[in-house]
């Protein structure tokens, strides 16, 4: 009787361990590209399709994520659409085996936050790089919760999301 509720038990703290350790990974990658973006020109971002400052920017979040010995969706594969008018590009990548949806990718040049530069002046528009990273994260405790409670149904995957923000320097 103990054992199954010991195995759920040991499996869930595993289970939330990885999915706290993909956060962070997630966290320091999106941190990462948004530095990276910040200091990117912006003087080929309407010249249609994807701009080679976008390309490297998801470049460097797979770099950083396969460096991290996270699955990286086959990110550096996929195609992005951009969404108008803004500079807003979306990269959705399900290969290599992620489970359903895969990972979300968006990069956003044109990102706008209110600021008070100095006490009493007016805010100020300033213009920054935004990265977001939605992940599909499956537990291996659905695996498991099938010892205490067989044939219940248990939401085996779960999207894990970050994002961050970095004033642009150009």
């Amino acid at each position: 009787i103990v054992l199954p509720l010991l195995m759920v038990l040991l499996v869930g703290i595993f289970d939330f361990g990885n999915a706290f350790n993909l956060k962070q990974k997630l966290t320091n990658a999106a941190r990462a590209a948004a530095r990276l973006g910040s200091s990117a020109p912006t003087n080929d971002l309407n010249s249609g399709g994807t701009p080679n400052s976008i390309t490297s920017i998801r470049n460097f979040v797979d770099d950083s994520l396969v460096a991290q010995g996270v699955n990286e969706c086959s990110l550096v594969r996929t195609g992005g659409t951009q969404s108008s008018p803004q500079l807003l590009w979306t990269f959705t990548a399900t290969g290599n085996g992620c489970p359903a949806p895969g990972m979300t990718l968006i990069i956003d040049r044109s990102c706008c936050a209110a600021g008070v530069l100095t006490a009493g002046s007016p805010p100020v528009q300033v213009i920054s790089t935004h990265i977001q990273i939605s992940y599909s994260y499956k537990w291996t405790f659905e695996n498991v919760i099938g010892l205490i409670a067989p044939g219940s149904v248990y939401p085996g995957v779960s999207q894990i999301s970050t994002d961050a923000y970095v004033p642009n320097l150009d």
